[in-house]
């Protein structure tokens, strides 16, 4: 396989360096691309991406408070206003995608409270980033959530032309219908997909790269005894869980921090600020935890 072409721009035509926040659920937190060497024990795109932001110029900031399982409204409670207070000059929302999961929703209802945080976005941050969320092509056993997703990702599709945020549409981009960029679960992405997510950020935020991103070869058609057997796995492993997670109310992520809640220089290198700093003097540090609403 041989390694794409390094996109680089310009010099005249390269963003200066700023402060790039990153605000969500495990999309941005890095959720199917596990690394021990990182806090919460895994990577992502957005932590890839930050070490390109370093790369092309070590005076890069970069904050993630993205935590797995955080609705939209979550999101909004407990991230907003500490990613606000950073004064980022860039901004990553991803949020929903919990939402969609959940047994009874009124995707309307979610999109008006989508656009009152894109709302206060725009109004303060120079460059704001949102996407549409995961599609479920990967398998027909999410069939069932499609029209949710579909119109949500419609919805999201017009705020961003109507608020002027700059939109990553991955569900056009034909790549992600391979599996092979899905973790295990089928709704998260792998780390070859996290990887590919992060160059079509900076592709789109117009930052140069150096990340180096190998052909999917094409496979083989599996037989269909083979598929019946991969999706029953599938149901037992992952689908069973899922629905008893959502019924049961109990996540991983309530007792856990945000990865960078306070800014770094991704130039120092990522793994060296972690393990410099762990989560206990991080939360000192930012007094930033984000737990669960009990009341």
């Amino acid at each position: 396989m041989s390694p794409q072409r390094v996109h680089r721009l310009p010099r005249s035509h390269q963003q200066r360096a700023g402060r790039f926040v990153v605000i969500g659920d495990s999309f941005s937190e890095g959720v199917g691309d596990p690394h021990l060497l990182y806090p919460n024990g895994v990577r992502g795109w957005a932590d890839r991406l930050a070490r390109q932001l370093g790369r092309a110029d070590p005076d890069w900031e970069y904050v993630n408070l993205a935590l797995r399982s955080r609705t939209l409204e979550e999101v909004a409670r407990h991230q907003l206003e500490p990613a606000l207070a950073l004064r980022p000059t860039h901004l990553s929302f991803y949020a929903g995608g919990n939402d969609l999961l959940s047994l009874r929703l009124d995707v309307d209802a979610l999109l008006t409270d989508y656009e009152s945080v894109l709302r206060r976005l725009v109004a303060t941050v120079p460059q704001v980033l949102v996407f549409t969320t995961f599609d479920t092509r990967t398998t027909f056993l999410l069939e069932p959530l499609r029209r949710r997703v579909l119109t949500f990702n419609d919805g999201v599709r017009q705020l961003a032309a109507q608020h002027g945020a700059q939109l990553l549409d991955h569900t056009l981009v034909r790549e992600y219908d391979d599996p092979r960029l899905w973790a295990p679960d089928r709704i998260h992405l792998s780390a070859q997909g996290h990887k590919r997510m992060a160059a079509l950020v900076l592709a789109e935020l117009g930052i140069p790269h150096t990340l180096r991103l190998r052909e999917l070869e094409p496979t083989q058609p599996r037989h269909w005894r083979r598929t019946a057997v991969d999706e029953l796995a599938f149901v037992r492993s992952e689908v069973v869980p899922l629905v008893r997670r959502r019924v049961t109310g109990v996540r991983e992520s309530d007792t856990m921090v945000a990865k960078w809640p306070v800014p770094v220089h991704p130039s120092d290198g990522l793994k060296r600020l972690a393990g410099s700093m762990s989560g206990a003097a991080l939360r000192e540090r930012s007094g930033f935890v984000q737990t669960r609403d009990l009341a």
